[in-house]
């Protein structure tokens, strides 16, 4: 498509579509260990356009994974220190979902959301405020794990809820350590560029679900160029500067290789060919039994010509009379030896032309 088509439905539907795919991908892949990497690459991305989608991939994918929620939590906060809007849509439509599943008793919905906001009150991107709402909420309709010390001292629950409540005490004894609020390796949200959202569970939530949606810009090619400009301001000489240092590595690599490569060929010192063709005269000398047409293969298979000076000396020097055969072909079998020695003579005197030609052998 040409510039010119920018303002066109189809061309905003092409970009919206690569859009929501790069987003969801870029999101789908984050981890601990790789979320350094996973930054840049992120706001490569028109966030400002698809901040409905990055939001809604944010919360299905912690549903999907509990395990990861610290991770994503890092993500929001980071992008939250760039885009308040982002972290803000993010909490209203949690409260939202942890509201709309408190009251369908709706309990992974519900725990997934708790776990969230507890990690965005960390991160620093949620009020405490928020957090202090949730223990009050949980503690109007309790359940069997609700008061730890009544029931442990009462001991009516099952095994399994004692074992969680006394683990949590032991923690809470060891004053928390080893379970740091945030974990350092994906703390990278600087506090004093981080930026706090107050936003109550009893406010009226507008979750905005139209962002997730393909809408058509008036503006559309202002708009994209304003986020290029943005994103040149955040990330555009850092990533310039990578992808030419990674490129020059490449290029070094390959040279390294190629070079490598040569001085392999140049260095090989296993003597393979040799060998190859030490093995190759010896099976052709032993299999035709006539000599005449054991000399019309072996010339035929043009070994002599794949031969150097050093593979002719080795294969005069494997026929001489009397001489053992090479420790490499005793094991096809010493039963062969006799017939090879009887042969072996005139085989040597068809081989002279080449003796002539390397006296060194």
């Amino acid at each position: 498509m040409t510039v010119g088509d920018s303002c066109s439905v189809e061309y905003q539907r092409f970009t919206w579509d690569a859009l929501r795919k790069g987003i969801n991908s870029i999101v789908n892949k984050v981890s601990a260990t790789n979320i350094k990497d996973i930054i840049p690459e992120l706001f490569t991305e028109n966030l400002i356009r698809g901040r409905g989608i990055y939001v809604r991939s944010c919360i299905k994918s912690q549903m999907a994974s509990p395990a990861f929620t610290q991770v994503f939590a890092s993500l929001i906060a980071i992008v939250n220190t760039k885009f308040l809007e982002i972290g803000n849509l993010l909490l209203r439509r949690l409260v939202l979902q942890l509201n709309r599943s408190y009251k369908l008793s709706g309990k992974p919905r519900f725990l997934a959301s708790v776990k969230f906001i507890a990690n965005l009150v960390n991160q620093q991107v949620a009020h405490e405020i928020l957090a202090l709402q949730l223990l009050i909420l949980m503690l109007e309709n309790r359940t069997q794990d609700s008061h730890f010390r009544d029931i442990l001292h009462k001991g009516e629950i099952d095994k399994r809820v004692q074992f969680m409540i006394e683990g949590l005490f032991a923690i809470r004894k060891a004053k928390f350590q080893g379970c740091p609020a945030v974990n350092p390796k994906i703390d990278l949200a600087e506090p004093e560029d981080q930026f706090t959202h107050e936003i109550s569970l009893n406010d009226k939530i507008n979750p905005e679900f139209d962002l997730d949606i393909f809408k058509i810009y008036s503006d559309f090619p202002e708009t994209e160029k304003r986020y290029e400009e943005f994103k040149r301001s955040i990330i555009g000489v850092g990533v310039e500067e990578e992808c030419s240092d990674s490129d020059s590595d490449s290029d070094e690599e390959e040279s390294s290789l190629d070079e490598s490569e040569e001085q392999m060929k140049i260095n090989d010192e296993t003597e393979m060919d040799l060998i190859n063709l030490r093995r190759t005269i010896y099976l052709t000398n032993h299999v035709n039994h006539q000599l005449g047409r054991g000399w019309s293969q072996f010339t035929e298979n043009k070994i002599g010509e794949r031969s150097s000076d050093g593979a002719v000396h080795h294969a005069i020097g494997m026929l001489q009379p009397g001489e053992d055969l090479p420790t490499l072909l005793r094991p096809i079998g010493a039963a062969l030896v006799h017939d090879q020695q009887s042969i072996s003579g005139q085989f040597r005197e068809m081989l002279c032309p080449a003796i002539f030609y390397h006296p060194q052998a």
